[in-house]
């Protein structure tokens, strides 16, 4: 994609931009977005199908996981198509339910500090190809259709390990995946149709193209960012 911002003000809002990231960020990662508190309780009580509360904790995931969110901010930055934006996001849906059923109903165990570094390494492949860095510097075109799917498989696995940190019960553990994941999807549909407005907005204004490299370097930050502290966690996790 063409960029047209001058070099100077790019890099100052560039600089300004990866700082606000840093503020804002930072202390989101710390509290984290797992499943806790009153949910958590929850979800360890239940025994038996109960399709409504884990519709509601699926979409609720999925609108406060910032990581899942970021990627896909990135995926659909420059689709200005509906159709586009559908074949996107069901490839990574179709990724994510595989893993996300799989995880949990198979009891496929990975390490969720590794999975969700590479998680954040997705924002980073993302916001990358946003900003022509595989063909101006790589000089290859990866298929963005494969990767976001590759990607939406450990997305999946991602969300499986915050279900797998508790003990659900076998009564009706089926249906509450299903239902639980189908809550991710409707969470995704509300997450992406208010970025999907916002972002419709701003691409009828001059700045749009002016500001797109730097919004992807942000995007690039907090993707190393999340990187990071999932590969620091993982290393200073005790052993056993």
């Amino acid at each position: 994609m063409p960029f047209c911002a001058k070099p100077k003000k790019l890099l100052i809002l560039t600089a300004s931009s990866i700082l606000t990231t840093l503020a804002v960020v930072i202390p989101s990662i710390a509290l984290g977005h797992t499943i806790e508190g009153s949910d958590a309780n929850f979800v360890q009580a239940i025994n038996g199908p109960a399709i409504g509360p884990f519709i509601y904790l699926g979409a609720k995931h999925m609108v406060t996981g910032y990581d899942h969110l970021l990627f896909l901010v990135g995926v659909i930055f420059f689709l200005y198509r509906p159709k586009h934006v559908i074949e996107y996001v069901t490839l990574f849906a179709i990724g994510h339910s595989i893993t996300l059923l799989m995880g949990v109903l198979a009891d496929l165990r990975v390490n969720a500090y590794l999975i969700d570094a590479v998680i954040g390494l997705s924002i980073v492949y993302k916001a990358f190809e946003n900003m022509d860095g595989f063909k101006r510097v790589i000089k290859v075109e990866p298929n963005t259709k494969v990767a976001v799917f590759i990607f939406g498989l450990f997305h999946g696995l991602g969300l499986a390990t915050k279900l797998q940190e508790f003990m659900i019960s076998d009564n009706g553990l089926v249906v509450n995946i299903l239902s639980f994941n189908v809550g991710v999807e409707l969470g995704q549909i509300i997450a992406l149709s208010a970025v999907l407005i916002l972002l419709s907005i701003w691409r009828t204004q001059p700045s749009f193209l002016r500001h797109a490299f730097a919004t992807n370097t942000i995007l690039m930050t907090g993707g190393f960012i999340l990187t990071t502290y999932q590969l620091s966690a993982y290393l200073l996790q005790p052993a056993y």
